[in-house]
């Protein structure tokens, strides 16, 4: 973690550089995993794992959209003693729950309840464990949030119904803390998590009410940055993080309250591009962070030493330095740039939903995740079709060569030279992260999909000509990528082309609807590019 000091004369905490999370994006399975999905008491061992041998600082315990095990940090300081006792849950190394939003919930909202009970008793199980005073939970991490009222809440919730409880009068004199005990910690920190186009654009209208109501000694903020490509595309999902981080840094200034952004990436370019072979070129596009995510096919698609050599490179140089300034004229010019890539890109989601859903249904299950759709969930919906969630949707485009980096990317093609000089400022990586995603486009199964349109739509639930569209639009695109970057797309090296391979045959096997086959074949190219998505 990073050091105490001092800023501003504010005193800096020590703050996490790299939190493990249980995001399902690996292609091969743990070793020590007793099946191919991670779930319960494996979960508990993967936290361990994840500080003890890949020397990740944080775990992010995750509740939302999944069962979770609350009595994680029993388990912990039980079975791994040995390792906590020189190294204290909640002082050197972090759990952070992330807890359902009760907001967008269905019948499960009232986890909410249970998730925040377990902390005071987490609190009692460290405290006896150590002998002292432990608070091993302090934050919790909230998924989609858009307004400070929903932070604000959720802190007096904590305070008022768990906190205060224990003064309530059970009997003639006695009170809940009389017979259960004090219930600590007094206070918790809220990590606003935001994901959708409004709320990471306004985040600092978000925040600043917020500190100025709570007024924390510090905040930590999550913004997301693999939902954002799934709902909007690559280049708006990268542009908007970039414009939420300049304006933390402006209500931190304005506010005199240190803020620590939290970016959510995976490993390819459309999801974040943090992987073990792209340390140097993400801490260069993404200035201004002090942790970020280390998903699961960071930690198990690569080997372990090259891992935890990443891993501690990034615990070395995070926080990395002042993010971008961008001027109100030049957030114009951005917000121009995003409505016309967004325009692009939710055209080609709109024609292509059916044929994503039909292969993203053979991607394989990494962790024991509850359904997001009808009574027990919320679906993700762009222009008003369904999609999976960001990983599958991702590995289902990988999966049959047409990377999606790509889709919309005609609208490069659109830009004025005011707006490319500014998506170039802003966007450092642009032309590194297309090359490196053009080597996994199959131009060849693209026509062969088209050759075989009427099968292929058959299979798929869609008409032949909304599919023979949605394919020729696919190939606009790229080529607008070639002639305004300067590059060739295609499969380069002998792993490249090995990955062409499997993705024709998936497209084979998935079109005579041979399951197994196809299967063997996604995981196989999955494992090539060292994830599923």
């Amino acid at each position: 973690m990073n050091k105490p000091d001092e800023h501003d004369g504010l005193k800096i905490p020590c703050i996490p550089c790299t939190m493990s999370t249980q995001h399902p994006d690996n292609a091969n399975v743990p070793e020590w995993s007793e099946g191919e999905v991670i779930n319960g008491n494996t979960e508990v061992y993967e936290a361990y794992y994840s500080y003890k041998t890949l020397g990740c600082q944080e775990v992010m315990w995750d509740s939302e959209g999944k069962d979770v095990d609350t009595r994680v940090v029993r388990k912990l300081l039980q079975k791994h003693w040995d390792f906590f006792a020189e190294n204290v849950l909640g002082e050197d190394v972090r759990l952070t729950y992330r807890i359902p939003n009760p907001r967008i919930e269905g019948a499960e909202k009232k986890y909410l309840v249970e998730t925040l009970q377990n902390i005071p008793v987490a609190y009692d199980v460290a405290t006896l464990a150590y002998k002292r005073e432990v608070t091993p939970i302090f934050e919790v991490i909230l998924p989609f949030s858009t307004e400070a009222k929903e932070l604000i809440m959720l802190l007096n919730y904590y305070k008022k119904a768990i906190v205060e409880d224990e003064n309530e009068l059970l009997y003639e004199s006695t009170k809940t803390k009389d017979w259960i005990g004090d219930f600590k910690p007094k206070n918790i920190s809220i990590i606003p998590l935001v994901e959708d186009f409004e709320s990471i654009m306004h985040v600092d209208k978000i925040v600043t009410p917020y500190i100025q109501a709570v007024k924390p000694d510090h905040l930590r903020v999550f913004i997301a940055r693999s939902d954002p490509a799934l709902n909007y595309g690559l280049i708006s999902a990268v542009l908007l993080s970039k414009i939420a981080l300049s304006k933390l840094k402006t209500v931190e200034k304005e506010q005199q309250t240190n803020i620590y952004p939290i970016l959510g990436v995976g490993s390819k370019p459309f999801r974040g591009h943090l992987s073990p072979e792209n340390i140097d070129g993400f801490l260069q596009e993404y200035r201004g962070v002090s942790t970020v995510t280390v998903q699961s096919a960071f930690r198990y698609d690569y080997p372990t030493p090259k891992v935890q050599e990443s891993i501690q490179t990034l615990n070395q140089r995070l926080p990395n330095g002042r993010p971008q300034d961008i001027s109100v004229e030049e957030e114009k010019i951005l917000l121009n740039i995003l409505k016309k890539c967004r325009i692009d890109y939710e055209k080609q989601i709109e024609n292509m939903a059916p044929f994503i859903n039909s292969v993203a249904s053979y991607v394989p299950q990494r962790r024991a995740r509850k359904l997001h759709i009808g009574l027990f969930g919320y679906s993700r919906c762009v222009v008003g079709v369904c999609l999976p969630r960001a990983i599958a949707f991702s590995a289902a485009l990988y999966s049959v060569g047409m990377p999606p980096e790509f889709l919309g990317m005609q609208s490069l093609a659109k830009l004025s030279s005011e707006e490319w000089s500014q998506l170039e400022k802003y966007y450092v990586k642009l032309k590194e992260d297309l090359s490196l995603a053009g080597e996994y486009v199959s131009w060849q199964n693209i026509e062969m999909l088209k050759e075989m349109s009427h099968a292929t739509s058959k299979r798929v639930g869609m008409s032949e000509g909304k599919l023979g569209d949605s394919l020729s639009n696919l190939q606009e695109d790229l080529r607008a990528v070639e002639s305004c970057l300067n590059i060739k797309l295609g499969a380069k090296g002998i792993s490249q082309r090995r990955h062409e391979n499997f993705t024709n045959n998936f497209l084979l096997s998935f079109i005579q609807n041979e399951d197994a086959e196809a299967k063997k074949a996604l995981i196989e190219s999955a494992k090539l590019r060292k994830c599923l998505g």
